[in-house]
């Protein structure tokens, strides 16, 4: 049986390298998810993004994980829209991640983008996941 929800897999990969503190975690990369790993290097919380280059044809792109005072940057990452449950919001709708201290990363029609990006562009879309 194949992965129903690759991005619930990639978010589930970076919780439990966090609770065992390693460097850094590998993802099989995708479009959608390699732009979830900008949004999280971007907006703080992962400090970079690596796509080796591999011959195999097998594409992974590592993300190195940051820690502040021996404590993971993100706290909580939740999943919001699942391929059973899609969630979409409008423009007047987003979500506030713990009174703007966290970020949703949404799916819309300027690409996957931030809660804040889609504030500022004035568009909503798919919530695809919260973190803090």
């Amino acid at each position: 049986m194949g992965m129903t929800d690759p991005v619930s897999d990639m978010l589930t990969r970076i919780r439990n390298a966090q609770l065992v503190r390693k460097p850094h975690v590998d993802i099989p990369a995708s479009k959608l998810k390699m732009s979830i790993g900008k949004i999280l290097v971007e907006e703080g919380y992962c400090s970079e993004m690596v796509v080796p280059e591999t011959d195999k044809g097998e594409r992974f792109f590592q993300l190195k994980l940051k820690y502040y005072d021996n404590r993971s940057v993100i706290e909580k990452v939740k999943r919001i829209s699942r391929p059973g449950r899609r969630h979409y919001v409008s423009k007047d709708e987003l979500p506030r991640v713990y009174q703007g201290l966290g970020i949703s990363i949404l799916s819309t029609n300027k690409g996957v983008i931030s809660g804040r990006q889609a504030y500022k562009l004035g568009v909503g879309g798919e919530v695809l996941c919260t973190i803090f």
